[in-house]
């Protein structure tokens, strides 16, 4: 089943929480032109403006309703948004911030540039900014924060590499790599599992899953490499891997040490970006007339969303509710942000 598609816009959406909530950011534009921008919350048919000081973007959304993102002045500053009112949540000393995430607590992750201009990764909780460091080099960043306070991310090492991060009790852990020379830790969910991707030691890059310390590769579909892009509190990983030796991909679904294959629309590639705590999958696919359609897998079937009436539509993220939040085309060309509810 397909369910309703609700066409919210041209806006852009970013995040979706269990409660229906959807953040991202809205376009103004003159004649094909975008000349502003500002963050969004849209509520049960309603499109709110999230008044920054300034242009901005809404990047995440916790059950709370609490929103976080960057509005710009100069340069990006990381906010959070709560019943109306915008908090700048200031920098590590110098000039540009950016909000990447937020947990049912309240506590903020990004990366913020220090005095000395490079950028590092920060938790901001209880109206302070703590700079959670490096791994020896000068840069870090926060890509995601679970319920217990734990963060992934990534840093340069002090040999220059990039390596995948866990901090937790205020320190700072290298999650090492598959043999190769960097990895990157992408989502990290309640049980503590972080997913990301890693160079092998041959140089190609492979999909993996970290738990309880060590970094396990989760190879391929048949191809060269793996890419992680989602994982849920039941430990099940999606993403995207090359079937065989051409480079197109086929979204993936892993879990309980098997990659599956969750095939395409009719087409040759597909992605999977999500997937909610009942197994349901959403990404996007090739359909066998050469357009690409967002799509939602669940129970061994993968279902076309269909469109707006143009020839492509994506799916970015999925709740526990089953709702899928995404874009697609209009017939005249406009992308619009559309959400398809169960």
């Amino acid at each position: 089943e397909r369910g309703a598609m609700i066409d919210l816009g041209w806006v852009t959406p970013t995040a979706i929480n269990n409660r229906g909530q959807i953040v991202g950011e809205d376009d103004i534009a003159e004649s094909g032109y975008v000349y502003d921008f500002y963050p969004f919350l849209w509520e049960n048919g309603i499109m709110t403006k999230l008044e920054t000081p300034d242009s901005g973007t809404a990047y995440g959304i916790n059950e709370r309703g609490q929103v976080v993102g960057a509005w710009w002045s100069s340069g990006w500053r990381a906010f959070l948004w709560q019943k109306g009112r915008v908090t700048d949540l200031g920098t590590l000393g110098g000039d540009t911030s950016w909000a990447s995430g937020i947990n049912d607590r309240g506590q903020v992750v990004g990366w913020s540039e220090i005095a000395s201009g490079e950028s590092h990764a920060f938790l901001w909780q209880k109206g302070r900014m703590t700079d959670l460091g490096t791994l020896g080099g000068g840069w870090s960043d926060a890509y995601g924060i679970n319920a217990s306070g734990q963060i992934v991310g990534a840093s340069t090492t002090g040999d220059g590499y990039v390596h995948a991060f866990l901090w937790e009790n205020g320190g700072m852990a290298d999650l090492g790599t598959l043999g190769g020379g960097e990895s990157y830790g992408i989502r990290i969910n309640d049980l503590r599992q972080v997913v990301g991707l890693s160079n092998t030691a041959v140089g190609v890059a492979h999909a993996f899953l970290w738990e309880k310390g060590t970094m396990t590769d989760m190879g391929t579909l048949g191809g060269n490499e793996s890419y992680a892009l989602g994982i849920n509190d039941l430990g099940q990983v999606v993403g995207a891997s090359q079937p065989g030796p051409a480079k197109k991909v086929h979204a993936f679904l892993w879990k309980n040490g098997l990659m599956a294959d969750l095939g395409t629309l009719g087409g040759r590639e597909s992605y999977a970006w999500a997937v909610n705590n009942l197994g349901q999958v959403a990404g996007y696919s090739d359909t066998a007339r050469g357009q690409t359609h967002a799509f939602l897998w669940k129970d061994g079937a993968m279902t076309d969303l269909g469109t707006l009436g143009g020839r492509l539509s994506f799916a970015y993220a999925v709740n526990n509710q089953g709702q899928i939040v995404g874009a697609s085309y209009t017939a005249s060309g406009s992308e619009h942000a559309c959400l398809w509810s169960p």
